[in-house]
């Protein structure tokens, strides 16, 4: 009796979830769904030997995962020494990105529409590219090895977006490292696409209006992505006041090139949208009209 109560308990505990997580794959299941998991829950290792040598894309992707997933963990190479005149090397790849980097690049090679095979190329190579960039102007390839380029990086995340029409966490993803690497233009074209494929979520078109009225330099464009949101969106003061704050920049800007009637006419665009006679944009706008009739009476 004691013998069978022992093997029951050790078919209980070989059930259990915490010991169940540790056992081996069982054979015959799906490798690929198997490997998936075993990469989400971090068993890179586990992975990497339930994949073993497939040319399957999605096998391929996996294995590119599991390890990036390793290269987390493994130590920072050490720079070699910089002789001459020679650029600095930025960040090199660990030799576990490599192999990652590898991989994805053959899941691409085997089916070029693998959306989440690009992204990870991305999201692999963007901090390398981001220190590259600073080390050697618009990032190049480090140390003579991978190309850990911004343009390399950008490539990829548009790869990504064209193989997910219509996802938008490419999208994001890319506008974010293009900030990033002061890739102006790069970004505007992902806020481009990114209002493309939310052209009803006025949150989006503010930001967008947001990213034209600074990093962009285009206050007009920002004055049509702010009006298309207030389309959707009438009642939204906030960006009432962004629109009230460009033109009574463009109205300060006018009157001192003494362009009165221009900047008059920018002040009248203003009054529309500040309601709220205790906003700092209400003051401006009073200020601003005061100088234009000091002007005018003199």
């Amino acid at each position: 009796m004691r013998a069978g109560r022992l093997a029951i308990a050790a078919l209980v505990l070989l059930g259990a979830p915490g010991c169940r997580r540790d056992a081996p794959a069982p054979p015959g299941g799906d490798p690929l769904v198997e490997s998936r998991a075993l990469v989400d829950e971090r068993r890179f290792d586990d992975a990497i030997a339930r994949l073993g040598e497939s040319n399957d894309p999605e096998a391929l992707y996996l294995l590119g995962r599991a390890w990036a997933g390793k290269a987390q963990a493994a130590p920072v190479p050490t720079p070699g020494p910089v002789s001459g005149s020679a650029a600095p090397a930025g960040s090199a790849l660990k030799p576990e990105e490599e192999r990652a980097l590898a991989f994805y690049e053959r899941a691409t090679a085997a089916r070029p529409d693998h959306a989440e095979a690009h992204l990870s190329t991305a999201r692999l190579l963007a901090p390398h590219a981001l220190v590259g960039a600073g080390a050697r102007g618009n990032g190049a390839r480090a140390g003579g090895g991978a190309d850990t380029s911004v343009d390399r990086v950008l490539r990829s995340f548009g790869d990504a977006i064209q193989a997910d029409p219509a996802g938008i966490v490419a999208v994001e993803e890319m506008i974010r490292f293009a900030l990033a690497a002061g890739r102006v233009p790069a970004a505007e074209g992902g806020f481009q696409e990114l209002v493309r494929r939310r052209r009803e979520d006025p949150a989006v078109l503010v930001r967008y209006g947001d990213f034209l009225a600074g990093p962009a330099g285009n206050a007009d464009g920002a004055l049509a992505r702010y009006a298309q949101a207030l389309i959707w969106r009438p009642d939204d003061t906030a960006t009432r006041l962004k629109m009230a704050d460009i033109h009574l920049a463009a109205a300060s800007a006018l009157l001192a090139k003494l362009q009165y009637a221009a900047a008059e006419a920018r002040l009248r665009d203003a009054r529309a949208f500040v309601l709220d006679p205790a906003s700092p944009q209400a003051a401006r706008l009073r200020e601003l009209e005061g100088r234009i009739r000091d002007i005018r009476g003199r």
